[in-house]
């Protein structure tokens, strides 16, 4: 029943054949006169057709035997279809047809049509559908007090008009779902949303957690205390916010689930040092997964370069690591010798085990599938490990209030001092010549990243365009030394240039968007990105982040080919007059929809299917305050409403 219709066909009004007009859609009641297969100019079945009022062709071009047995001259046919002209005169192509018997009465109500699959005929799924209406006993949910409140219709009434709407409804309303039918179930959709959110919060509250208390910044524990002393800068307002607020949780007996939300470059690195010291000042041992490997080692080198002088042991796991060195690596983990381990996704791979995993922080988390995640919640020594999850893309409050619901959100709202705004500019790729010059007189004083993009998910494709552009830089730049990395080199090869570049031995860069996240290199000030309107507005964003990392002036210029896509003329203009993230997320929601904002593969969440969240979030707020009242005085509505649109999948909210 909630398989709705994706539009509908009006078979309730037969049209008189003197009366149809070309490019109309219209159904006629006609007989057969004639029927002939023709052979010129190919093989095609022609029917002539009459009513009372005139007369018709209807042409099919493939049709069967069967076909033309039923449809023998004499017969009465039902045809709906559009109403062209043609060769022989009025006529329409590959028309619905039915046969006609004695009892064959028009339908009183529209006709629904539903998306499908090959082999699943529209009738099957409207029977099917029929059959549920008259064998399921459709109890509502809703208290009648929200009912009335909202004034919203009774969910039976609602499905029934959805599915077969009278002929004289507002089809305009129908099909912008404005209709009160719709409306309430976009209500119901976001309100079971709520619900099931909640109802996860409220059970991973009754799951135990290592008890990590929390103290002040200046009378914390020793690794804490020694960690923020040898820190060569001082907390923001923000992050010392961020910071009491992680204290908080990870003093509860139930674990942690905050989303650290921070723009490219606000530090949110040293509040997970600092929440892993926590951990490990209560002797548990804490991991911090990266999804990239060039992200992971980033993570790895400059917390190690924080930690061990503190005489806590660092251990490094990823897939491409030796044999050796991996087997070394889990046994460290194993044993409880490894305090910090830092990693991509190989750390949740069933032979890694943790001794005693009281933290585990997730970066990037939107890249982790919500199998992995779950897999990571199983590694507590009989307790379940807190999580903190971080993400460089600012997700919009309207958003975060209906997929983020059971997360608490921290949020790092300002950039450490001393960061200069970086400058954006647009430019064509006529201009390339011009921007290559700039690059080599920028080039002597600070370095230069030079981005290539990938051209639609081939990675050939993305090599090629990158071996060609270091090629084409190296040439024309010489004697200044031009890098090359992307995804597909050796990981040890890519962390040389990487060090070289890091050091200043390579003045340009050229990369994919192995770049994207993590990379932190002062120096560079400049980045060129080629094809900018290939790219993504939270991708452009989070690359535009490598630079501006150091007092310098920096710049970033988006080149592009013309034309532009009026939605790709949108994302390089928001990019040119905003660097705030949470503004270019909001427009990036806007251009996107929800769904491959957050990656719909990797939620593991229903996304919504009906509801809208940029028309309908004066519904997510309704839907809010209903489940609040639903979970305290009407728990057995509560579960009727999570049955009919949850079905089974809240396992995955656990994640």
């Amino acid at each position: 029943m909630l398989h709705l219709p994706i539009r509908y066909e009006d078979e309730t009004t037969v049209t008189p054949i003197a009366a149809l007009k070309p490019g109309e859609q219209a159904q006629i009641e006609v007989e057969i006169v004639h029927s002939e297969v023709t052979y010129r100019p190919r093989r095609q079945l022609l029917l002539r057709v009459q009513d009372t009022s005139g007369q018709l062709f209807l042409r099919f071009i493939n049709f069967y035997g069967s076909q033309l047995k039923a449809w023998e001259i004499g017969s009465r046919i039902r045809a709906r279809g559009e109403v062209r002209g043609g060769f022989f005169g009025t006529e329409m192509v590959h028309p619905q047809v039915k046969k006609l018997g004695e009892q064959d009465s028009l339908p009183t109500t529209l006709t629904p049509v539903y998306s499908t699959v090959a082999g699943v005929s529209q009738n099957l799924i409207r029977r099917a559908i029929d059959k549920a209406f008259s064998c399921v006993q459709i109890e509502d949910y809703l208290p009648i007090e929200w009912i009335k409140r909202l004034a919203l219709w009774p969910l039976r009434q609602s499905l029934e008009t959805l599915h077969h709407p009278p002929p004289d409804i507002d089809t305009l309303s129908l099909q912008d779902r404005s209709h009160p039918a719709w409306k309430r179930i976009k209500f119901d959709e976001l309100l079971a949303q709520q619900l099931s959110l909640r109802k996860a919060t409220q059970a991973r509250r009754a799951r135990a957690a290592p008890v990590l208390e929390g103290f002040t910044a200046s009378a914390g524990p020793s690794f804490v205390k020694k960690f923020l002393d040898i820190l060569p800068f001082e907390l923001t307002k923000a992050q010392q916010r961020v910071w009491e607020e992680v204290l908080r949780d990870l003093a509860q007996a139930y674990p942690m689930h905050r989303l650290l939300q921070g723009d490219v470059g606000s530090g949110k690195t040293v509040i997970a040092a600092l929440a892993c010291l926590q951990a490990i000042d209560h002797h548990y041992q804490a991991v911090l997964m990266a999804p990239t490997e060039i992200l992971a080692e980033q993570h790895f080198r400059k917390i190690a370069d924080w930690l061990t002088p503190l005489g806590i042991r660092v251990v490094w796991l990823t897939g491409s690591l030796k044999k050796s060195e991996k087997t070394k690596s889990q046994q460290a983990i194993a044993q409880g010798s490894a305090q910090l381990v830092i990693g991509t996704h190989a750390l949740i791979q069933e032979k890694v085990s943790f001794a005693r995993l009281g933290l585990a922080v997730i970066d990037e988390q939107h890249r982790f599938g919500v199998s992995q995640r779950l897999h990571l919640r199983k590694q507590g020594d009989g307790l379940e490990p807190h999580i903190l999850t971080m993400s460089a893309t600012p997700i919009p409050r309207t958003l975060a209030m209906t997929y983020f619901a059971d997360l608490e959100v921290s949020v790092i709202d300002e950039l450490p001092p001393g960061r200069s705004p970086i400058l954006t500019k647009v430019l064509t790729n006529s201009r390339k010549t011009e921007v290559i010059e700039r690059v080599r007189a920028w080039s002597h004083a600070g370095q230069v990243y030079w981005v290539v993009p990938l051209i639609e998910e081939s990675e050939t494709l993305e090599l090629q365009n990158a071996l060609d552009a270091y090629a084409e830089l190296t040439a024309v730049l010489a004697p200044i030394s031009v890098g090359l990395v992307h995804g597909r080199m050796p990981p040890s090869e890519k962390q040389a240039v990487m060090d070289a570049f890091i050091k200043g031995a390579i003045r340009v860069l050229v990369a994919t968007t192995v770049i994207e996240v993590g990379v932190d290199v002062p120096s560079a000030s400049l980045m060129i990105i080629e094809h900018a309107e290939r790219f993504g507005l939270a991708q452009l964003h989070q690359l535009r982040g490598r630079v501006g990392r150091g007092t310098a002036q920096s710049v970033c210029v988006l080149m592009y080919s013309p034309p532009l896509s009026p939605t790709a003329r949108e994302r390089l203009n928001t990019m040119r007059v905003t660097s705030d993230g949470f503004e270019i997320s909001r427009k990036d929601l806007q251009l996107r929809g929800p769904g491959e904002f957050l990656g719909a593969r990797q939620s593991g969440l229903a996304l919504l299917r009906f509801a809208d969240l940029d028309t309908d979030t004066k519904w997510v707020e309704l839907a809010r305050e209903c489940a609040e009242d639903l979970l305290m005085h009407h728990a057995s509505h509560v579960e009727a409403c999570l049955k009919w649109w949850m079905g089974g999948r809240e396992e995955y909210l656990k994640a």
